[in-house]
């Protein structure tokens, strides 16, 4: 019996039915261009724009371990090692600026988590639309404000012979305060800043995930008899679990870097107040305005950025061991 020869495509090469690998991998690419190619155009832009401004500046990195100068340009300059490190870590306030970034960073990671959920499920409660636009607008104007205005909303309301509350404080019989004066005031006074300048734009992230959660499953908890709080833990909380642990772990991945408008211009860079108010962007930004040294501080930069790294990894893990579905990666 003799075998059936294949029959042969007129135009493609080899039998009817089998495909080359180069075809086969023509084929994948299409399929896949076809299915991700829109969403691949809509994300360049910010691929692009996180490429330039977070991905090539790491090259500078060089500086930190350099003595840097302008006329020499970033390889031209002489390498000095960990000299720059020494000047940070050998001042007698590192471990105060340390201590103030890092404690002031949790104060805000937590109390401001805890605020914007609270008024994220306040603001999912308000009943017809144009009120609920009033209240989100009312709230989010601040976030568009810049730190050199709120430093002077600030000292408008902390000063001490016409500030607004001092005079309160006299309606009660309370002496006037030098608020400027006393750096044990100035960690609630840069939380409630904080909080009121960013819970607009903090709270929208909840207040969607909310809007999202059907209302079957409300209207199915209270015919079982479960009342607004119970709700709110067995439902609304649930859905915001994985939002807070994303949240979270990128503000600790931030942890090390203090916002320099908020201290430096709420505070007015007051010495008075660094016991408390003194972090690590406001130093560095001092020891370069007068030393006019670059290398020390992209020392700090360093400094900074390799220690969020391995926070946010460490965060991750701790996450991972719990829930490993919650993990960031």
């Amino acid at each position: 019996m003799s075998v059936r020869e294949p029959l042969i495509h007129p135009t493609k090469p080899g039998p009817v039915g089998f495909q080359s690998a180069q075809e086969q991998r023509q084929l994948r690419w299409k399929r896949w261009s076809r299915n991700n190619g829109a969403s691949i155009m809509m994300s360049l832009p910010a691929i692009l724009l996180i490429f330039v401004f977070a991905y090539l500046p790491m090259f500078g990195i060089i500086i930190a371990f350099k003595e840097y100068r302008f006329d020499k340009g970033i390889f031209g300059s002489d390498w000095i090692g960990l000299t720059n490190f020494k000047f940070l870590f050998g001042s007698d306030v590192a471990w105060r600026i340390t201590r103030n970034t890092l404690m002031m960073n949790m104060l805000f990671i937590v109390t401001g988590t805890i605020t914007n959920i609270l008024v994220a499920l306040l603001m999912n409660e308000v009943q017809g639309k144009l009120r609920a636009k009033f209240y989100q607008t009312f709230m989010f104007l601040p976030h568009f404000l810049s730190w050199v205005v709120v430093g002077y909303f600030a000292f408008a309301f902390l000063s001490v012979d016409n500030g607004m509350l001092n005079k309160v404080l006299a309606l009660f019989g309370v002496d006037s305060i030098a608020w400027y004066r006393e750096p044990d005031y100035w960690p609630v006074i840069l939380i409630v800043v904080t909080l009121w300048k960013g819970i607009g734009y903090g709270s929208i992230f909840y207040l969607a995930i909310m809007l999202s959660i059907s209302p079957e499953l409300y209207e199915a908890a209270k015919m079982d008899g479960a009342g607004k709080l119970q709700q709110i833990w067995y439902i609304t909380f649930p859905h915001l679990v994985p939002v807070i642990i994303i949240l979270t772990l990128f503000a600790v991945s931030g942890i090390f870097r203090a916002d320099f408008g908020l201290f430096f211009n709420v505070t007015r860079d007051q010495a008075t107040l660094y016991p408390t108010t003194d972090v690590i962007d406001t130093f560095v930004y001092r020891a370069l305005r007068q030393m006019n040294d670059l290398g020390m501080s992209a020392a700090a930069g360093v400094y900074q950025s390799i220690v969020g790294f391995f926070l946010v990894l460490s965060a991750n893990w701790l996450v991972r061991r719990f829930d490993p579905d919650k993990a960031l990666f």
